[in-house]
């Protein structure tokens, strides 16, 4: 490791490392249910190595990967919104902390939180339940 390497940003919050892996998991693997837990490992230990590894740009491409997946799940009604709104969350939280960063990594996610707010709103609008007294008319005139 270089003594160069700026290793701030690992100081920012250990919830994306700790909640991410099966949520995204679950992500890549939407049709599955819950995902296999295989791949959950796998992803945990893709984690792991960028936390252990890598670099802050490395970091902030997965997250964009991440941002990706729950981007997409928010355009799929049926898919269960749990796991796209949990990595959701954690990555828009993550996001957020960077101004406290030196660096440009804020500027550089802004527009990954604008994806992500929206997303997050569409995917907690999925969950709402409907208006009371609002249904479909089954009328058979």
């Amino acid at each position: 490791m270089s003594a160069r390497r700026s290793l701030v940003w690992l100081g920012l919050t250990p919830e994306p490392e700790q909640e991410l892996p099966a949520a995204v998991a679950a992500l890549r693997t939407p049709a599955a249910g819950r995902p296999p837990a295989d791949l959950v490992t796998a992803e945990r230990r893709r984690v792991e190595r960028l936390v252990l590894r890598g670099t802050q740009r490395a970091w902030l491409r997965y997250l964009r990967e991440v941002t990706d997946l729950v981007v997409e799940a928010a355009t799929h009604p049926a898919i269960d919104p749990g796991p796209a709104l949990l990595a959701g969350e954690v990555v828009l939280d993550h996001h957020r902390m960077l101004i406290g960063l030196p660096g440009a990594a804020y500027a550089r996610t802004a527009p990954q939180r604008h994806d992500l707010e929206r997303a997050l709103a569409r995917l907690r609008e999925s969950r709402r339940p409907a208006p009371f007294g609002h249904f479909e008319s089954r009328s058979t005139v």
